[in-house]
């Protein structure tokens, strides 16, 4: 059978989903199908009976609005996706979403893509861990990690920005093991791209020392072939192949045009293309013999066997190796983790030291580097900053299996790579940057999110309070824009006790990612007793109450809530009942019964005061609408913290003047 026959599979399916949808894009998939059959069915390892066979390798859809080309390879090489989940593409609850989704409904997706370019940098992080952990786990005649990460990307890709951060680090890292497919068609939505990229995308990709491999006849087999035998072979290089491509390819009207991008072809057009393509089926029929060639099962099974061999004998031999992946496959905590740490937290509490809370994480770093050999951290060139490396950290380079990688200033790249590696498996990812740099990385923070990512994102500087650098630096909006994220847990501690805490509470937590949130400046160490810190685990706690119901409930956070507490002892003293709220995490605070949220914050009082360097609007949830919000309304300035928080209402004079007013405001109390 021709092979051109099989990758008219994907066309046909592609074009007639995206039909009954009425909505969706053609062209990719029908203009990268016969990439997609060559790279499918002679080179991929996978196993469609194990989608999650760890030693797999990777495939990634960068482009991912061409996901029924993606979908229409899982339903033909045998994976868990039938011919009407072919037919619901695009439909509420179906298996196949509008952009390829990482879920546990449809195995073979291994990230969600869509915002364009962050498929190729989570597969610069694929790449990142196998090759980290292909070093902390292989040894002679044992490669039990060892496989290559394909990615699809499109003109949008190679525009985004995010492109050159990660291929640029790429290309320095040695990463030989990624091959990338450049459907080079000189069409987007606008039309033809020259009039705003015609860049020469080979020198481009040489200046990052990868391995190019130009002029790939992306409709021929035998060039396709020899193209990914070369990429094979480079044994330093990542490899850019640029495939010329007819978008929507076999369309007798509309390929070659940005009509087929983004529409579907219409039915007359689809029957044309049935006709041109000789495809003498019905919609959705697919012949026996082409399902016979595209099985991967018998195939891909073969190759898993023949690797759960290996790993037999690997475990014989290395047990206490094996062991370690297998608990890191699982997600395991290692044993006593959690009782070391909470003597860890215990004895800190009873020592206490005003330190900024980016050195109490960095301390507490110091602890589970010891205990978690599968922490892989990174900075975006602000490690000296931001603390975020431990005694242990070693530089990675693909030359060793180093712990730590200098992502450079890449914000955004730094935290779609982050998401590749938590996806990768067997690993736990942190990086960091300033807070006010989040920005740049959001859509992959939101990304992380969307796939409920194992993962710690760490901001240092975290308000006006690291001064004078300015409104520039000064992240005023980026706590509130943080907290609103689903799945998302953000912390922002007030002491080395709450930094501890808010680490243990990131490392245990399974199933979405994390945010630690931290100060430049010192702050002081707060006196608590056990069930107190107990407390902090719900996110918000009492951290100093009165011997009676309150006439008023201060909220804080991070470094504000020691002036915070000051305010608490002058009120207690003119006999004001207050109670004071640390509130490290809203998200997790929120996560709490109401029994409990009710007992911290009683719905009956209604004078409630937060105290936050952040924007005010946040707070009104917690506050109520007759609430006071001590917070930024403004963007900061240049000066010392001590003067921008003066200027700001952070003080103990303005918290108790406010205090008095919201009092006098709500009720006579002849206390004032």
């Amino acid at each position: 059978m021709k092979t051109r026959k099989l990758a008219n599979a994907i066309r046909i399916l592609s074009i007639n989903a995206i039909q009954k949808a009425n909505s969706g894009h053609p062209g990719m998939p029908m203009g990268m199908a016969d990439i997609a059959e060559v790279l499918w069915r002679k080179y991929i390892n996978h196993n469609p009976n194990n989608p999650l066979w760890f030693n797999r390798d990777r495939f990634i859809l960068s482009n991912g609005h061409g996901s029924i080309l993606l979908y229409s390879i899982l339903h033909l090489t045998g994976y868990n996706l039938t011919i009407e989940d072919i037919k619901n593409f695009r439909q509420l609850n179906s298996k196949t979403p509008g952009h390829p989704e990482y879920n546990n409904l449809l195995n073979g997706i291994e990230t969600t893509t869509g915002p364009l370019g962050q498929g190729l940098a989570n597969g610069i992080g694929f790449a990142i861990a196998e090759s980290i952990l292909s070093k902390q786990f292989n040894k002679p005649n044992y490669n039990i990690i060892d496989h290559k990460t394909y990615i699809f990307v499109g003109d949008g890709c190679l525009m985004e920005g995010i492109s050159h951060e990660v291929c640029s680090l790429a290309g320095t890292l040695k990463l030989n093991k990624i091959i990338v497919f450049y459907d080079d068609n000189n069409i987007s939505i606008d039309g033809n791209v020259k009039k705003w990229f015609n860049e020469d995308v080979e020198k481009r990709f040489k200046s990052y020392n990868w391995n190019v491999i130009n002029n790939v006849n992306g409709h021929n087999n035998k060039e396709i072939k020899k193209a990914i035998q070369k990429a094979h072979n480079e044994k330093i290089k990542p490899t850019l192949i640029i495939c010329k491509t007819i978008i929507g390819y076999g369309s007798p009207n509309k390929s070659g045009t940005s009509d087929v991008h983004g529409a579907p072809l219409g039915i007359n057009e689809v029957e044309a293309t049935r006709i041109k393509l000789n495809w003498n089926y019905s919609k959705f029929e697919i012949p026996k013999k082409v399902y016979l060639k595209w099985d991967a099962k018998k195939k891909g099974q073969k190759k898993e066997d023949e690797w759960n061999i290996l790993i037999k004998n690997y475990k014989k031999k290395y047990t206490q190796l094996y062991l370690e992946l297998k608990r890191r496959l699982n997600n395991e905590i290692p044993k006593l983790f959690n009782i070391k740490i909470d003597k860890f937290i215990y004895k800190t509490q009873i020592k206490p030291e005003n330190i900024a809370t980016r050195k109490a994480s960095q301390n507490t770093l110091e602890f589970l580097g010891k205990m978690l050999p599968e922490l892989i951290g990174g900075s975006a060139d602000l490690t000296p900053s931001n603390l975020s490396n431990w005694s242990g950290s070693k530089s990675f380079n693909n030359d060793n299996s180093g712990n730590y990688i200098h992502y450079g200033v890449r914000e955004f790249g730094m935290s779609a790579i982050t998401n590749g590696i938590a996806l990768h498996g067997a690993l736990l990812p942190y990086s960091a940057t300033f807070l006010v740099f989040f920005e740049y990385a959001h859509n992959a923070i939101r990304m992380a999110s969307l796939m409920k990512l194992r993962l710690i994102f760490i901001y240092t500087h975290d308000s006006i309070g690291l001064g004078e650098d300015g409104p520039t630096h000064q992240p005023i909006e980026a706590l509130s824009n943080l907290r609103i994220i689903p799945n998302m847990n953000t912390w922002r501690p007030c002491d080395q006790v709450e930094t501890i805490v808010a680490w243990k509470h990131a490392i245990n937590r399974l199933n979405s990612p994390t945010t630690l949130v931290f100060t430049r400046q010192n702050v002081v160490q707060q006196i608590r007793d056990l069930k107190q810190i107990k407390n902090i685990y719900k996110g918000g706690y009492i951290i100093k109450d009165c011997n009676k119901f309150p006439d008023i409930i201060f909220i804080s956070t991070g470094s504000e809530l020691n002036i915070t507490i000051i305010t608490f002892r002058k009120l207690i003293k003119i006999g004001i009942y207050t109670r004071v709220i640390s509130m490290p995490s809203t998200n997790v605070f929120d996560k709490q019964s109401e029994k409990y949220k009710n007992k911290i914050l009683p719905n009956i009082i209604k004078n409630r005061i937060s105290i936050e360097a952040s924007i005010s609007d946040y707070w009104y949830k917690y506050v109520g609408i007759n609430g006071t919000i001590i917070g930024m309304k403004t963007f900061g300035e240049s000066g010392s913290a001590e003067k921008l928080f003066k200027k700001f209402g952070f003080t103990i004079n303005n918290i108790l003047k406010e205090a008095k007013k919201m009092l006098i405001r709500n009720y006579s109390n002849n206390k004032i």
